[in-house]
């Protein structure tokens, strides 16, 4: 019995090794993770059946004398009987695929037990299909849990050698010496086969353990890379955007090459083979057409297929990855490996991962951009929106200066026609040079200043070598107008804004200070942040300008509000600084 223990368990040792063999085959994965389909269910049962006679041809015959015959299993006389591995496949079979695949494979495995004949070959037969079909159900009540556990394996390994002892016991029981026969297999079949099942258990764990921590490790790394790329993707130049992503992806990939293309030529590489793939360079090759009309990951595993016009290019596989933005292939990441084995499992999730969050970035982004685009002309069209009363009361003024002071009239209608122009523009501009924008505020401070000639006094100071820099049209005025109209509104005399734009090393700033009675605490903190009811203290133009400011130059141009310490008030905001 010692020596029958010894060589069942170096047998299964032997299918152990076949066992690991076939965890490693890609195909076996959709098993582990239950990914039934009745193909899928027919080619397991089939590779599971095998398997199993693998364990019977790797099993040991027993002789009427109890002599073990160690050599594999080819054929067997009428008086031997075969001690097959094959319940293990069997058993697993079930576990892992569910009755049918347990019974078809069962049933395969029974099939060449039949045929090989011998002492019990009907129990040995039947047993392989009854215990596929009885593992398979046994397998639902543990539907929860991903693989089942080596110990409840090992428990659930016992039942089958029992059945296969009572089923020998049943259709031979006119042989005087099965039961002397199955005193002595009875035991190391037993012990073989559960621990036999127990460590396959745990070699699918293991298996299932290893691809879960390379998929995360793919998608934290792809995660990782999308959000790196992120302000590479929202360059407005594809250029640039390519070549921002070719560096991120060969700095932190480590790859051989990286190609990022447009839909009709390369647009940036770095690696191996820059002395070809040129920038500027069409897309010949029916892999990338292939890509960009299927769009869908694609893989070239040989020169053969990257067909590439240099015959010496070290480059001898590539991940194609296509650009989606709206549903369409707008570009190509191609990352080149030196040999198509280097192209593992967590290579093609990581490429898969990283095109379907680059995919989605762009999307969000343009969305993004369609958002703002929307909510600055509306923005716009607010702003553009001129005041009536502000041009009734200019207008009967000019009526009155014309009696008094022809000149000056004259002076008051034609900056009243910049003022209005210039409003009727602002819907179709988001950006104006400075110089423009001061014209504006310039022309609104003539009108007023004539208005209120005895009331305020209103100073306007820039330096004229700001003029280039670009600022959103209407985002000085509306602040000019808030002094006038809620600062200034009950100062009746030495009433004062000061309207400046000072340069500093890294930017500009541009502040409206007035000597009026300032913003009260309890929206002092939310003027221009929040659209204040009632356009109180100038709520709906500050909040406007606030906006657009954020909107197009970035959170720090946001508008700034205090209480000066005396008097009054001061609005200010700070854009970047260009060189002029």
């Amino acid at each position: 019995m010692t020596d029958l223990t010894i060589t069942l368990f170096e047998r299964l040792g032997l299918l152990l090794v076949i066992a690991f063999v076939l965890t490693r085959i890609p195909g076996f994965r959709s098993i582990l993770y239950r990914e039934f389909s009745f193909k899928m269910s027919v080619i397991h049962a089939c590779v599971f059946g095998l398997f199993g006679i693998a364990g019977t041809i790797t099993g040991v015959i027993i002789e009427n004398d109890f002599t073990v015959i160690h050599d594999f299993v080819w054929s067997v006389q009428d008086d031997q009987l075969i001690v097959s591995s094959s319940l293990v496949a069997i058993v697993i079979a079930g576990l892992l695929g569910g009755p049918m695949v347990g019974f078809g494979a069962g049933l395969i495995a029974g099939i060449h037990l039949f045929f090989l004949g011998g002492v019990g070959f009907l129990a040995n037969s039947l047993v392989n299909p009854i215990t596929g079909l009885l593992a398979g159900f046994t397998a639902r009540f543990f539907s929860q849990e991903r693989v089942i556990s080596p110990i409840k394996a090992l428990f659930i390994g016992i039942f089958p050698p029992i059945l296969l002892i009572y089923l020998l016991l049943i259709f031979d029981s006119q042989n005087s010496e099965m039961i002397s026969m199955v005193n002595t297999v009875g035991l190391p079949i037993v012990l073989s086969n559960s621990i036999a099942i127990a460590i396959f258990t745990a070699m699918i764990a293991i298996v299932l353990s290893e691809q879960e921590n390379e998929a995360a490790l793919a998608a934290k790394q792809a995660l990782t890379i999308a959000e790196e790329a992120l302000p590479f993707l929202k360059k407005d130049s594809f250029k640039d955007c390519a070549e921002g992503i070719v560096n991120l992806l060969y700095d932190r990939l480590k790859l051989a090459a990286v190609t990022v293309t447009s839909e009709k030529e390369i647009m940036a590489h770095k690696g191996l083979g820059a002395d070809h793939h040129l920038v500027g360079n069409h897309i010949t090759t029916s892999l990338s057409k292939r890509a960009i009309a299927s769009r869908q990951m694609l893989v070239g595993s040989s020169q053969a297929e990257i067909q590439c016009e240099n015959k010496k290019c070290p480059l001898e596989a590539v991940i194609i990855i296509p650009i989606l933005e709206a549903d369409q292939a707008i570009g190509l990441i191609k990352l080149y490996f030196r040999k198509a084995q280097h192209i593992r499992p967590v290579e093609r999730m990581l490429a898969e991962g990283l095109g379907t969050l680059i995919s989605n970035q762009l999307k969000t982004i343009k969305g993004e951009r369609l958002e703002l685009h929307s909510r600055d002309v509306e923005l716009r069209n607010l702003q553009a929106q001129i005041n009536p009363h502000f041009l009734f009361n200019t207008l009967h003024m000019i009526a009155a200066l014309f009696r008094k002071d022809p000149e000056k009239a004259r002076h008051i209608t034609v900056q009243l026609a910049h003022f209005m122009r210039f409003n009727i523009k602002l819907v179709s501009m988001q950006l104006v040079p400075l110089e423009k924008e001061c014209e504006h505020v310039q022309a609104y401070i003539d009108i007023i200043q004539t208005r209120f000639t005895s009331r305020l006094q209103i100073d306007f100071s820039y330096t004229e070598e700001l003029g280039l820099l670009l600022i959103p049209p209407s985002s000085i005025q509306p602040l000019v107008e808030n002094s006038v109209q809620h600062g200034l509104e009950n100062v009746t005399e030495s009433g004062r804004v000061e309207v400046r734009i000072e340069r500093f090393a890294d930017h500009v700033r541009v502040s409206v200070r007035d000597n009026g009675r300032g913003f009260p605490e309890d929206i002092l903190k939310q003027a221009g942040h929040v659209l204040l009811a009632g356009n109180q203290n100038g709520g709906t133009g500050l909040y406007n300008v606030n906006q657009r400011l954020i909107n197009l130059l970035g959170e720090g141009a946001g508008l700034h509000v205090r209480n000066l310490p005396n008097r009054g008030s001061e609005v200010y905001f700070q854009i970047p600084s260009v060189d002029q």
